[in-house]
């Protein structure tokens, strides 16, 4: 059995949104190139079967995102590819084909947490467009998320939720209420392969964030670890910044990062249920678990 449940691969930090419920990264923006691709790819393979084309940035922007579903295919990988959806009609042709995508995760909260001079109506009829084709003529999965949900200490934006669920509604001609379903359960299967989920709006961990203390569980470097556009590797899906540098893949074997005191520390006190590293130490999602 592989070791990770999923590794997330950063193709890219660059974004055409600037979401307030997003950390801006001051790392150097960039692309990730086919030959730094597919070196990652050989050194994930022994120990996952899921790769995961998010952490900052939008993914879709990449102008390799063709090649690389291709080289993940001949890899043997499922991709997942996490975005804001506003580009979907430019390259929907490439994700139709794509026998690699197993999975891709809209941001549908992106919208409203915007500025940007994007039609309200036009998106999400692209996106639920989009969901529909994959469903009847694709095996591709398209999960839907309105992650933006008011919590106990963040209001979420979240005014335009009940004229997307409306629309949803009437667009799949669903007997029921959702609006009220997600309220009860947070989730709702919509067609075969087409969900929505919704989740309180959190906030990224930060240095400058205040420290909530040691106690605590976290998934880093047990199901999962990232991978960042310049190779650098981070426990988890949420270290924006590469705070907590374990290595970098491409000038170091995976086996050795993952061997090496700073990992089998982070490893171990998560074991004992003690967050050692100072940026766990302000992460509020592990709350979660």
């Amino acid at each position: 059995m592989k070791r990770f449940k999923r590794i997330y691969i950063e193709i890219t930090n660059i974004c055409n949104l600037s979401c307030n419920f997003c950390p801006k990264t001051g790392r150097e923006l960039k692309f990730m190139n086919e030959e730094s691709f597919s070196h990652i790819l050989k050194e994930v393979r022994p120990y996952t079967d899921y790769i995961y084309f998010h952490l900052m940035g939008e993914p879709l922007l990449n102008p390799n995102i063709e090649r690389f579903l291709e080289l993940s295919k001949e890899a043997g990988f499922k991709v997942n590819i996490t975005t804001n959806g506003t580009l979907i009609k430019k390259v929907k042709p490439i994700l139709y084909k794509a026998e690699a995508l197993r999975q891709v995760n809209i941001s549908l909260h992106s919208f409203e947490a915007n500025d940007a001079e994007v039609d309200f109506n036009e998106y999400i009829d692209e996106v639920l467009n989009f969901a529909l084709y994959c469903n009847d003529n694709t095996k591709i999965i398209s999960a839907l998320r309105l992650w933006n949900l008011d919590s106990l200490k963040l209001k979420g934006n979240n005014d335009r939720n009940n004229d997307i669920f409306r629309i949803i509604e009437e667009k799949f001609n669903l007997n029921y209420d959702l609006r009220e379903k997600m309220e009860l359960d947070k989730k709702a299967k919509i067609k075969d392969r087409i969900y929505l989920h919704s989740a309180e709006k959190f906030s990224w961990p930060s240095s400058d964030a205040e420290d909530i203390g040691n106690k605590g569980f976290c998934y880093g470097l047990r199901d999962q670890l990232g991978i960042l556009v310049d190779g650098t590797v981070v426990p988890c899906c949420l270290d924006s910044e590469g705070n907590i540098d374990l290595g970098n893949v491409l000038k170091a074997s995976l086996d050795e990062i993952l061997r090496s005191e700073r990992a089998i520390k982070l490893y171990n006190g998560f074991s004992n249920r003690v967050a050692v590293e100072e940026l766990c130490r302000k992460c509020g999602y592990r709350k979660r678990f």
